[in-house]
């Protein structure tokens, strides 16, 4: 064998009961090389790498590494090959710093030392460029600071093949960059690393290699330099994707959703958004760009009822929806559906399958069969007392049935499945067991049932294959030609500038400027970002300035 070769696969084939998750999948890892693993969402490449770091272990086939023929049947025996993997959802314990969480279960041979373990992180952050504190509680950090935690993580247990689940998908285009010089200091220090990555133009700026997946089974592998965009969505997809997003134009749009002076603190009491004024209209998607930590999770957090506004209003079609929470909001017959950035943390029960997902946000909807009757309070007999007991839980039957209707949960789980080409074994599959693409896939089908008229979505094709990412941008256009108004917080400026109408800018929670998409450029975008050019300051010099932020001549919320 080849001494070149850090990981060699031969044969691999693993399979959950008739499916075949990979199939006869072969291709090597070289030693100081930055493979690139790419293919649609369920083609197998999580399951694939799970087999590599320990998680699964193979039906068929065998793993070498470094020539060798590998036995790998847990994370443990991964480590002993010097094989770590950085899951896309970060295996941390908020409660405890990074160092400790870097040192959890590894064998010391000398005794515990909080100033050792530091010094140790200290001088791999260093090595490879990171930015560290031990000492920092993971609750406190920021998504790009937990990652570095995992990366460091592994280097610390002497990891010499690196494999990065959708490491870019949490990050900005700034922390993309320095993780991507981190990972060109690892390479030149003879490490070897996977990613998976649905981003074409990172593949294409980070890989020296290209392996492609399709339905489980193995496709081939390109040098990057050889090839290019277009030819690896083939290679993924089978055939032949038109990379365009249409725009489509919007006849009359009329105010939905007014914020009007709005302040927001974050989680440490800080002003995360400072008066704060803008229109979200039907028929129209209004982008919301900048660095991450601007305030675009706040915000979307005060609008769908989550968050405690500060100062300033809320206004659907005129009335005010301040301090109300999202069910009093749904109450009202306010139809808004919200799509968070943390999806499985915050958007789907995990554990739950993905029928029952579809209907935890609305389950009273689903409701059928009978309510427990109020029991006098005068009537001593056993079952009266039972039935007191059920009553009295959380007040929970006096309001809700006793029984949901899964029957009707379950035919809109295989709707969802069969319009956004969710890769799952069943309706009864638990999301946890889905990969990040069809989880995002099943969380916006779910929003999408409810029929809203404003969509507020935050990072929605975030860990989206690229034919899945054009899927949910079509299916955008047509919540806005049903005159939906979209609020779009999204990283990818190409894509905002393509498929919004306008881009609202964000600087440290300050309004920059409304532009429309058509008549600025990324350039112009990027200065907004960093707070060089602030258009609220020349509202009307500027061109491309969209003045927005108040209801126009002759415009009343009725229209």
């Amino acid at each position: 064998m080849d001494e070149q070769i850090a990981l060699e696969l031969r044969n691999i084939s693993k399979f959950f009961g008739p499916v075949a998750a990979n199939k006869d999948i072969s291709f090597s890892l070289k030693r100081g090389e930055i493979l690139a693993l790419l293919g649609e969402n369920g083609s197998g490449k999580t399951t694939l790498m799970n087999m590599i770091s320990g998680i699964y272990y193979p039906d068929e086939g065998q793993i070498f590494v470094n020539g060798k023929p590998a036995v790998i049947s847990s994370p443990q025996d991964a480590f002993r090959y010097k094989i770590g993997m950085v899951h896309q959802h970060f295996k941390l314990i908020d409660i405890f710093t990074a160092a400790q969480n870097i040192v959890l279960g590894v064998r010391e041979t000398k005794r515990y030392s909080a100033r050792r373990i530091n010094e140790q992180v200290g001088k791999i952050a260093s090595k490879y460029g990171f930015e560290i504190d031990p000492k920092k509680k993971i609750y406190d950090m920021s998504v790009s600071e937990k990652q570095t935690v995992e990366i460091v993580k592994v280097l610390y247990r002497g990891a010499d093949i690196l494999i990065l689940d959708e490491p870019t998908a949490v990050l900005t285009p700034q922390e993309t960059e320095k993780l991507f010089a981190v990972m060109r200091a690892m390479k030149e220090d003879g490490k070897s690393i996977i990613i998976i990555t649905h981003k074409l133009h990172e593949v294409m700026a980070i890989s020296d290699r290209v392996a492609v997946l399709r339905k489980g089974e193995y496709i081939g592998c390109v040098n990057t330099a050889e090839t290019s965009e277009a030819a690896l969505t083939e290679m993924m997809v089978g055939q032949k994707v038109e990379l365009n997003i249409e725009r489509p134009l919007t006849e009359h749009a009329r105010p939905l959703l007014e914020i009007r002076d709005l302040c927001i603190k974050n989680d440490v009491g800080s002003l995360a958004i400072e008066d704060l004024s803008f229109f979200i209209r039907g028929g129209e998607i209004l982008g919301v760009a900048g660095i991450a930590g601007c305030g675009q999770r706040e915000l979307c957090e005060a609008i769908a009822g989550l968050r405690k506004v500060e100062s300033g209003g809320i206004y659907h079609e005129g009335e005010s929806i301040v301090g109300l929470s999202p069910k009093a909001i749904y109450e009202k017959g306010v139809s808004m559906s919200f799509i968070p950035e943390d999806r499985l943390g915050m958007g789907l029960a995990p554990s739950m399958s993905v029928t029952d997902n579809m209907m935890i946000k609305n389950y009273q909807d689903h409701g059928f069969g009978f309510r427990p009757r109020s029991v006098d309070a005068g009537d001593k007999s056993f079952r009266a007392a039972g039935r007191r007991c059920v009553n009295a839980v959380g007040g929970f039957f006096d309001r809700h049935w006793a029984f949901v209707n899964r029957r009707l949960a379950r035919s809109e789980a295989k709707r969802v499945i069969e319009e956004l080409d969710v890769s799952t074994p069943s309706t009864e599959t638990p999301v946890r067991r889905l990969s990040g693409g069809n989880v995002q896939k099943v969380l916006l089908g779910r929003e999408l049932l409810n029929k809203p008229n404003v969509l507020i979505t935050a990072y929605p094709v975030r860990g989206l294959d690229i034919n899945s990412s054009y899927l949910i941008y079509d299916i955008l256009n047509r919540q806005k030609k049903a005159g939906t108004g979209v609020l779009f917080i999204g990283e990818d400026l190409d894509v905002m500038l393509a498929l919004c109408d306008k881009i609202m800018v964000l600087c440290h929670g300050r309004l920059m400027g409304v532009v429309h998409a058509e008549k600025t450029t990324k350039e112009q975008l990027g200065l907004m970002m960093a707070g060089a050019l602030d258009l609220q300051e020349e509202k009307g010099k500027q061109m491309g300035v969209a003045k927005d932020t108040q209801i126009g001549e002759g415009e009343t919320w009725n229209e």
